[in-house]
């Protein structure tokens, strides 16, 4: 009995000395550990950057007849299952949805405990705020080209050869080739992956500074967080702005923002994750996609140059190399474009849920957040039924 005893004080120490290497040798495990897999409030507990309201807000109209006939309009969910979208709504644990129709608010709906000024991690949707920096950024002279290296603006970088030939145009295609190890596989990988590494570390930088090059860069397509993370240290190091700031003065306050906005950072003064980590309003959020349904103006005025938008939104003739869901999603730009049916619509998408789609040719603006939500992508059919167009799902509905 006193060897069982002995033998299991000795493993539980052993177990306990490797948990505390880990924690020690990588400190982000402790945060993966306490806080696992981010909601939409997770956010609050690392610091953050302002991105400040505009002066001068811009008010959607509210249509004399809201349609609220859109909760009983029969859509699908992940399991291509139909029902009502108030089922939708519920099952799927929508915390907010808006839909804009030629600048006039025709449905608008909040669960329990938000309203217009809740502030909202949008996790991946980041990404297509960083695509809209780069436009910024290159419109404005502080970056050159799509073709420079990343080292021209990061030279920090020069000591690892896997940034040797990486330009800032493989970053936006997520062509990087850069070592990056996903969260699916089960816990333990999830746990370990470089997806909890880079929204959980205090020090990206560190992080960055060791990554391994994989593949050669501009061949190989695989979605990724260290890509738009690497994307936004090259525009705060162009610009000599931070990227809050860079967005705050050259977006934010331009299109009207009735709320503040927030960009995560790893640490005091520190990077913005500008892969997962931007936190508004749904309302603002909708003002992003009337800014680009607009073709880059608000007010007449020119905030994003056209051509980096209809860049941004159409694929061209590039060879897909995603196609998600039965819409055929590719990933251009930072963005999501549906290649099947009816093109030309497109969407900001975020883990739980989290939706920005814009339909170009209904002049419509969708807006969600959700703590899970319920898979698929009714959008399309939303916008049409609104618009009193005809829409079928591929297999009927």
């Amino acid at each position: 009995m006193k060897i069982l005893k002995k033998t299991l004080f000795y493993f539980f120490l052993v177990v306990l000395l490797i948990f505390a290497g880990l924690f020690i040798w990588h400190p982000y495990l402790m945060r993966v550990l306490w806080y696992r897999t981010p909601d939409a409030n997770t956010y609050k507990a690392f610091p953050q950057e302002i991105v400040h309201k505009s002066d001068s807000v811009f008010h959607f109209f509210s249509a004399s007849k809201m349609r609220d006939d859109l909760d009983t309009l029969n859509v699908r969910d992940g399991n291509k299952q139909f029902g009502s979208f108030a089922d939708y709504f519920q099952n799927g644990k929508l915390r907010a949805f808006i839909v804009i129709r030629n600048d006039s608010i025709l449905y608008q709906k909040y669960a329990a405990g938000y309203s217009n000024s809740t502030l909202t991690s949008i996790f991946s949707g980041a990404k297509s705020m960083v695509s809209i920096l780069l436009g910024v950024a290159l419109a404005n002279g502080d970056i050159n080209s799509l073709n420079d290296k990343v080292t021209d603006y990061l030279p920090e970088l020069k000591s690892n050869q896997a940034f040797d030939h990486l330009t800032i145009k493989n970053l936006l295609d997520m062509k990087s080739g850069l070592e990056f190890q996903d969260a699916f596989g089960g816990v333990l990988q999830a746990f370990f992956s470089d997806e909890a590494k880079y929204y959980y570390t205090n020090d990206m930088k560190a992080e960055l500074m060791k990554v391994k090059l994989v593949n050669k860069p501009g061949t190989v397509w695989k979605y990724k967080s260290i890509d738009p993370i690497l994307l936004g240290w090259v525009i705060e190091k162009a610009t000599g702005s931070k990227v809050a700031k860079y967005f705050e003065d050259n977006i934010w306050r331009k299109i009207g923002a009735e709320y503040n906005a927030s960009f995560g950072l790893d640490h005091i003064s520190g990077l913005a994750n500008t892969a997962s980590r931007f936190q508004v309003t749904a309302i603002d959020l909708a003002k992003i996609g009337r800014l680009y349904l607009n073709n880059g103006k608000y007010n007449n005025r020119q905030i994003i140059p056209a051509e980096w938008v209809k860049q941004s939104i159409s694929i061209g003739t590039e060879r897909s190399a995603s196609a998600k869901g039965w819409q055929k999603s590719a990933h251009h730009y930072l963005w999501w474009i549906p290649q099947a049916g009816d093109k030309g619509d497109y969407a900001a998408e975020g883990m739980l849920g989290q939706r920005l789609y814009v339909d170009p040719k209904t002049k419509t603006i969708i807006v969600q957040f959700a703590e899970r939500g319920s898979g698929d992508y009714p959008y399309r059919k939303i916008s049409r039924y609104l618009a009193g167009l005809p829409f079928r799902y591929p297999n009927g509905g």
